[in-house]
């Protein structure tokens, strides 16, 4: 090692953002390892590195004594004094005991030991920048796929798509763009493993941010999100402001922003309904596209009892109970419907 290499970790340093100090602990480190192992020591040992020039010195800890009896562990105190002339006796010292050829060992381990902090490094500064994008949408490449699995290029790291987080029927052709959401990032050994979804409920979220502006401008808020994937979603809007009609701006016009949504979900159906903090008006928009006659309130058991002409009853409930689920998770609120007929002749 020499005053270049020291050089090189600092423009390192700037480069990767990985310490120069903690650099230098970790190859000293090793080099005490290297040091026991090919040259078969048991003695206690320190390197020192000069930060400046890279010169590196290994020192021995050595016990003073009158006669030695042990020369790996003892010194004699004439000899001790040579170094330190007002050493006394049982005491420690350092003794430099720096082989002629241990540049070259020096060279070989603090080259492999920044080449793995640099690894690590990378491996963190991934995990942090894509940690920090969880709940983002993310477009990628599908590469490759296995049994369970396809794997998205996301540039520089390949992200985990399970076949269970994708449509029901989706298949992605082996170079496609793909959408997904982010959902989370875990820390391996092996680097950082980003999972993605097109099944999560937040992931329609980010597709209607993507296409409609009032909602980045935040004029229009999302309130809630539910879904069936693949079948039928709900998702509550609201304006702040009140020029701002916040399902006209979601569906946009002729229903271009709503279908765009739509297109990207394989066809899956969208009910964009306006949110009320007057739980009957939201309960009934919630049930829409159906006409609701009225609704009334359990506040304790946080049940709506809605009334639907005859007519929109089966519309209400919907294919195999959909619509009224779906209502009652965007609501949070148990909906029990019935038809006019049926509410008078209770």
């Amino acid at each position: 090692m020499n005053k270049e290499f020291m050089i090189a970790l600092s423009q390192l340093e700037q480069e990767k953002e990985i310490s120069k100090e903690i650099l230098l602990e970790a190859i000293e480190a090793s080099l005490i390892s290297a040091y026991k192992r090919i040259f078969h020591s048991t003695q206690n040992v320190r390197v020192a590195i000069d930060d400046v020039t890279g010169e590196i010195k290994v020192w021995a800890k050595k016990v003073v004594v009158l006669e030695v009896q042990n020369d790996v562990f003892e010194i004699a105190l004439c000899e001790a004094e040579k170094l330190e002339p007002n050493i006394e006796l049982n005491t420690n010292i350092d003794v430099e005991v720096t082989p002629a050829d241990f540049g070259r060992i020096a060279a070989q381990t603090a080259k492999q030991v920044v080449a793995q902090r640099i690894r690590e490094a990378e491996k963190e500064k991934l995990y942090n920048d894509f940690s920090a994008r969880e709940g983002e949408l993310i477009i990628g490449v599908h590469r490759r796929s296995d049994s369970r699995n396809y794997f998205i290029d996301l540039g520089k790291i390949e992200a985990v798509l399970p076949f269970s987080e994708v449509l029901p029927g989706e298949k992605f052709a082996q170079g496609a763009r793909v959408k997904a959401y982010l959902t989370n990032v875990e820390s391996s050994t092996r680097g950082p493993k980003v999972f993605l979804s097109r099944t999560h409920p937040d992931f329609l979220k980010r597709l209607f941010e993507l296409e409609v502006p009032e909602i980045e401008e935040g004029i229009v808020e999302i309130i809630s999100v539910t879904r069936e994937p693949g079948y039928r979603a709900k998702i509550a809007v609201s304006s702040n402001n009140t020029d701002v009609d916040p399902v006209g701006a979601c569906v946009g016009y002729l229903g271009n922003r709503v279908q765009a949504v739509v297109n990207e979900l394989r066809g899956e159906k969208i009910d964009v309904v306006r949110w009320s903090d007057v739980i009957e008006e939201f309960v009934a928009n919630s049930l829409g596209p159906t006409k609701v006659s009225g609704v009334s309130i359990n506040d304790e058991v946080k049940t709506a009892h809605v009334t639907v002409p005859d007519n929109q009853l089966s519309l209400a409930i919907g294919r195999d109970g959909q619509n009224a689920r779906l209502a009652a998770r965007l609501t949070n609120w148990k909906i029990d419907i019935k038809s006019e007929t049926e509410s008078k002749s209770r």
